[in-house]
């Protein structure tokens, strides 16, 4: 019987490779892919505004710096092989150099990015490079390619226990979640291919091509100084190469002139960089604060709210300093005022929760802590949503928080497992 099934395993992978060959709108080559354009879009709008949330929401204190990389970025779009995608483009308020796309257009570039780049045909080679992404339907590629990973793995288990194997199905399991993580990253051909077409865009749409070259230089510097920073961002997904400078290079010798619009690009970002110096004192603030220095910490937290008082970062972080202090009052202020900043970033709402949980507010930690899940869903306010439940009497409410905190796994997902067992329920 278990031959059987795996034979009827490969099968189904040889039926689906021939059944799901799509057209690269880009390029026009074939390609794998078992989503359709209307999954595609349904899912970049299901998990636009978490994936902003969980990398640190919009970046708000200079609006109109939002409204300038969107018009670079439509103005690519415009051109690209799939205009009619509602692309959206919204700057990050994440330290990390990085950028990305969703599936149906959605896509992202940290202000921590814009602050390296030098002018407007730099900023649209990398939106250029991550529209074709969206246009080319590689995210659609590379979850097919996870699915096709997974399928073989099924197949290895199956195969594995007719070798009356009793850890085949284990071994399936830890393979598949390892070589899904792996599998995330775009593959070289899709990062050569975003590259190409990513140049052409820029081309079509009046910009230097020599910006891409830049762009891919200043990559490979930063890459060989190893600078951490850099190593999470756009290198574990975009990983420079002198290849792919040498080719940019190549396609650029093809195109003369277009426009670098260095001007406009220093008066949007002037905001930015003149508060650069404040994200640097948070980020030597982090580093204090993770080293157990927490009154240094503090203080430079301070000198980067004095710098810039209008960022929710720095109140955020001041409130936890606060916190570890055990001057609760001073941090539901200074909660207060990064919330004020941002009311749409969940992470000041869940820690403002748990705050007022502990001063006995429970009735507005619940508020909070409900407000904050909307935004983004979290283990800790599960968990303490849970326990609020629980003095309120709301057992089915409790039971369901609990599960959703234990989820998470870890030492909160075993304390969720506890509350579960005592309330005469498995976690799962």
């Amino acid at each position: 019987m278990k031959r059987f099934v795996g034979y009827f395993v490969y099968l189904f992978i040889a039926l689906t490779v021939t059944t799901a060959c799509t057209v690269n709108p880009v390029t026009g080559d074939r390609q794998l892919s078992f989503m359709s354009a209307e999954q595609e879009l349904a899912l970049g709008q299901q998990h636009y505004v978490p994936s902003q949330q969980a990398q640190g929401g919009r970046y708000v204190v200079d609006p109109d710096l939002t409204v300038y990389v969107n018009q670079v970025g439509q103005r690519l779009a415009d051109v690209s092989d799939r205009p009619g995608l509602p692309y959206e483009f919204v700057v990050l308020n994440n330290d990390v150099p990085n950028a990305w796309a969703l599936p149906g257009g959605k896509m992202a570039i940290n202000r921590g990015l814009l602050v390296h780049l030098e002018d407007e045909s730099q900023l649209a080679a990398v939106l250029g490079h991550e529209v074709v992404h969206a246009a080319a339907r590689h995210s659609a590629s590379q979850q097919t390619r996870n699915i096709m990973l997974q399928a073989g793995l099924l197949a290895a288990g199956v195969a594995a226990a007719t070798q009356e194997s009793q850890y085949g199905a284990l071994a399936v399991g830890a393979l598949g979640i390892g070589a899904t993580a792996w599998q995330a990253r775009y593959g070289r051909s899709h990062e050569l291919e975003a590259d190409r077409y990513g140049v052409e865009y820029m081309v079509r749409a009046g910009y230097d091509p020599q910006g891409a070259v830049e762009l891919q230089e200043t990559f490979l510097k930063f890459s060989e100084g190893r600078n951490p920073n850099w190593l999470e961002g756009l290198f574990a997904s975009h990983p420079p190469s002198a290849e792919r400078m040498r080719l940019n290079q190549e396609l650029a010798d093809k195109h003369s002139g277009g426009v670098r619009n260095r001007d406009a690009y220093r008066q949007a970002t002037a905001q930015l960089r003149k508060d650069q110096p404040a994200y640097e004192k948070y980020q030597q603030a982090e580093r204090a604060a993770e080293q157990g220095e927490y009154s240094k910490a503090l203080s430079l937290a301070e000198q980067a709210i004095e710098h810039q008082p209008r960022e929710n970062l720095f109140w955020e972080l001041k409130g936890r300093l606060l916190v570890e202090d055990d001057r609760e009052q001073e941090a539901l202020e200074a909660f207060d005022r990064a919330i004020a900043a941002n009311p749409e970033f969940f992470r000041p709402l869940v820690y403002r929760g748990v705050v007022h949980k502990y001063l006995g507010n429970h009735r507005q930690a619940e508020a909070d802590l409900t407000a904050s899940q909307k935004l983004l869903p979290t283990q800790l306010a599960s968990y303490h949503l849970g326990e609020l439940a629980l003095q309120r009497g709301a057992r089915d409410d409790a039971i369901g928080h609990f599960r959703l905190a234990a989820s998470g796994g870890g030492e909160l997902g075993a304390a969720a497992e506890r509350q579960l067992q005592q309330l005469g329920i498995t976690a799962n």
